[in-house]
């Protein structure tokens, strides 16, 4: 498709109606991936939230369910629940100044 792609995705940068920089991303996995288990989709959508701590424990008080730990690494957290679908939603609070 002539993307131009790195070790982990295709970034396309664009701006919102403030004129702020915003990316989104489409990062490809291996066919035989279980990164999206234990859903049985073969994708999986990932949100930047704020305050990831905060939003978990209002999520799980929900009844919402959280799948494994919340994992940290040098840019930024991230964590995973599933929607009623079954869908495995990544969420994550990245450290923005690693990413400029």
């Amino acid at each position: 498709m002539g993307l131009k792609t790195d070790d982990y995705s295709c970034t396309f940068w664009w701006k919102d109606k403030g004129g702020n920089d915003c990316s989104s991303q489409w990062s490809p996995f291996a066919d035989d991936t279980t990164y999206f288990a234990p859903s049985e989709k073969q994708f999986i959508q990932n949100f930047r939230v704020d305050d990831l701590e905060k939003l978990f424990k209002k999520l799980s008080d929900e009844g919402v369910t959280i799948v494994g730990d919340v994992k940290t690494y040098g840019y930024g957290k991230f964590g995973w629940i599933l929607d009623s679908e079954r869908n495995k939603i990544e969420l994550r609070k990245p450290i923005n100044n690693v990413f400029q």
